[in-house]
Parts: structure tokens; C-alpha cells; sequence
């Protein structure tokens, strides 16, 4: 029986008032039994005394069954009030440890800023995209590809398993309480935060692989390498900025929530934030008004992002 929602009111009300009224009848009862001894009507004296009795006995056994209960929900409901406040304490607590050990795996993105960004915005290919770090060819690809073996060194992409938020939510009833949106989002961000931690992994290896034992600047010199290394380099700008954009948003919902504090289970989503953006420069131009203003710890949530700042 659901006491919060008032069910359990009415059954503990109910049961009072009638018992109040089995008690007020019984009253009422006895009063006819005071007459019927002063008119000495034996017979009628008896049965009213059993009445007396029965309405009592009733009255008392409801009010006191209303009362049982009423204790036994009071005693449940702050039973209920205290874990979920314990669980609230719990998912801010890991929330906190999540947002604070994933600030330093985002600064590390920073390396991949300056390939991806060199000469403009970056915007895959597919949508148009043109800047340097999609149409470099010959001694500038060469460049190129020394840089992306400079961050596949001092990048670790096993770091970002750290932006994994579901696993302090799933077994709380912050879940069932989250907005449906922003569940979805955190999901759907760390599905493919590891679809990008493992396509990276995977091309690396075949940028590797496409460059053999040769120089860098040996192998780009080749036509035919130059063009397998150019489409290695495109699928690794391509599955890098899906990480840098996804474990952006990612920190920046993580410290958004938790700026929120106890009401976080009734936050709605912020469109700047959760909005998806042609390029990681045009998502950062919207969300950095409403990040700017969130506070997390003793910065601000845009701080965390490291946007444009190498590591």
C-alpha cells in the first residue's frame, strides 16, 4: 500500500473515524441502558448492554488497528525518506569522483584539438568539411601523420572508460526518477565514447600498417601509399573527434548535474548542452554561456572542458 501517495491516509482515517463513531454509538446506547434500568425493562436493559458492548469493543479494535498502522507507515516512510536520501548522498558522492577523474582524460583531448583544428573548425568531410586537417596532401599530410603519432604516444584512450556515469545510476532510484531524455543522452554519449575508444585503437593500427617500415615522409611521397595513409589519417580524425565531442558533452552534463545537488532528479535537460552540433567549435560556442554560469567545486563546468588548450 502506497502511504506516500495518500492511499494510506485514507485507509488509517477511515478506520479511526468509524471506530469514533462504533464508540459515539455505544455512548448512545449506554444512555438507553441507564434508562432501561430506571424504568426496570430487565429484557431490553440486556440487549442494549450487548449492543453497548459490541459497538465498544469495535470502536476500540478500529482505532487501535488505525493507530497500529498509522505508526507502521510513519515508521516505513521515514525508513524510505532516509534510504533515498543515503542513495541521493551516494550518487552525488560518485558523481563528484566521476567529474573529478574525468577533468584530467578531457585535457588530454587537447592534443587532438590542435590536429583536428589546424586551419579552422573541424567538420568531417561528409558535411562538408575542408580545412587543413582534411585536405593536407604530400609534405603537409607527412606533418599530419607525425602529430597523430605523437598523440597515439602521450594519449592513452583506455583513460575515457572513466566517463562512465550509468554505473552509479542503474541500481538507485535515481534512475526511475531521471528525466527520460537525459538518461537516454548519457547512454546513448557513452555507447559511443567506447565505439570511438575502440575504432581508435583499430586505426591506428592500420594508419601503422599502411605506412610500414618506410619514413613518414618516404611513404607519403608514394601515390598509392599516399592515398591509404590519407584515408587512415581521414577515419582517425573522423572516430577522434566523435570522442572529443561526445566525453565534452559528457563532463559537461556530469558537472551540470551535479551543480544541481539534491534536485538533480527533477532537472530538465538544457538544450545547449544536449543539442547535437555540426562541429565540436559550435557546440562549445552554445553550451559555454549556461556552463560558464554552472559551478562545480571551486570553477565553473566550462573550465573542465579544456577546450582548445593542449594538454
Amino acid at each position: 500500500m502506497d502511504f506516500s501517495a495518500g492511499h494510506g491516509y485514507l485507509l488509517i482515517g477511515g478506520l479511526i473515524l468509524v471506530g469514533a463513531g462504533l464508540l459515539i454509538i455505544s455512548l448512545i446506547v449506554n444512555l438507553r441502558v441507564a434508562h432501561s434500568v430506571r424504568d426496570d425493562v430487565r429484557h431490553r436493559e440486556k440487549l442494549l448492554e450487548y449492543y453497548r458492548n459490541i459497538f465498544s469493543q469495535l470502536g476500540v479494535i478500529l482505532i487501535g488497528i488505525g493507530v497500529s498502522l498509522f505508526i507502521f507507515f510513519f515508521q516505513q516512510n521515514y525508513q524510505d525518506q532516509r534510504k533515498r536520501e543515503t542513495e541521493l548522498q551516494q550518487v552525488l558522492a560518485k558523481l563528484a569522483a566521476r567529474v573529478a577523474r574525468g577533468a584530467p582524460v578531457i585535457e588530454t583531448l587537447g592534443e587532438f584539438d590542435e590536429v583536428l583544428d589546424q586551419g579552422g573548425a573541424y567538420i568531417g568531410p561528409e558535411l562538408g568539411g575542408n580545412n587543413a586537417a582534411i585536405s593536407a596532401k604530400g609534405a603537409e599530410l607527412g606533418k599530419q601523420v607525425e602529430k597523430i603519432l605523437l598523440v597515439e604516444r602521450d594519449v592513452d584512450i583506455r583513460d575515457f572508460d572513466i566517463l562512465n556515469m550509468s554505473r552509479d545510476l542503474e541500481n538507485t532510484f535515481v534512475i526511475n526518477e531521471l528525466d527520460p531524455t537525459l538518461w537516454f543522452n548519457i547512454v546513448r554519449d557513452e555507447n559511443e565514447i567506447k565505439y570511438a575508444m575502440t575504432q581508435l585503437g583499430l586505426d591506428y593500427k592500420d594508419l601503422n600498417d599502411a605506412i610500414g617500415d618506410e619514413p613518414v615522409e618516404a611513404a607519403v611521397a608514394k601515390p598509392d601509399k599516399e592515398q591509404k595513409i590519407k584515408r587512415e589519417v581521414l577515419d582517425i580524425f573522423y572516430d577522434a573527434d566523435l570522442l572529443r565531442q561526445r566525453s565534452r558533452r559528457f563532463l559537461a552534463r556530469a558537472c551540470w548535474l551535479f551543480s544541481k545537488g539534491k534536485s538533480l532528479v527533477g532537472a530538465a535537460p538544457v538544450e545547449a548542452i544536449e543539442a547535437d552540433a555540426k562541429s565540436q567549435q559550435l557546440w562549445i560556442e552554445r553550451a559555454k554561456p549556461v556552463l560558464m554560469q554552472t559551478k562545480s567545486g571551486s570553477g565553473d563546468c566550462f573550465t573542465l572542458l579544456r577546450y582548445g588548450r593542449a594538454s
